[in-house]
């Protein structure tokens, strides 16, 4: 497994693993993204807030990316992260690798702390996150509602 930046060139890959997701309540978005809003998320995810893929041969197992975590500039220190890994590649270990070298940017890049905000019943995520050092701060509850379900949000964070 390679872990690597994400590329133009990985953007329809990238779209594929994530519109399968919109269709859970893995991310609140609502509508599968298109091609062009696709290619669009990975011209913005560079420099201090990349997105990566890891991939093997010419499969894409997965992709992580991290994000400002607030507009205010008082959280300019802080990023928030995401990792969504293609089911068939699920508790292989791409999760855990994808993370490891978002939080591994994250410190190069000079942030002082990563949070993750996982949906309250993705206990796959939230023991992903708990496993590279990430603790549960707290619990959004019923802030999002998706699939006639209201949602909590789980916040785990982790000092860099």
């Amino acid at each position: 497994m390679l872990i690597r930046l994400a590329t133009l060139a990985d953007a329809e890959a990238i779209r594929l693993i994530y519109n399968r997701e919109v269709l859970s309540t893995a991310t609140f978005d609502l509508v599968p993204r298109s091609g062009e809003e696709q290619r669009s998320w990975v011209a913005e995810h560079s420099g201090a807030y990349p997105a990566v893929v890891a991939s093997s041969g010419s499969s894409l197992l997965g992709f992580g990316s991290l994000s400002r975590y607030r507009g205010r500039p008082a959280y300019a220190t802080t990023v928030e992260d995401s990792v969504y890994v293609d089911n068939d590649h699920r508790a292989k270990g791409v999760g855990r690798a994808l993370l490891a070298e978002l939080t591994r940017l994250a410190t190069a890049h000079g942030f002082h702390t990563v949070v993750g905000r996982v949906v309250g019943d993705n206990e796959a995520s939230i023991a992903l996150h708990r496993s590279c050092g990430f603790e549960l701060v707290g619990v959004e509850r019923e802030v999002g509602r998706k699939l006639g379900r209201w949602l909590d949000v789980a916040v785990l964070q982790r000092m860099l």
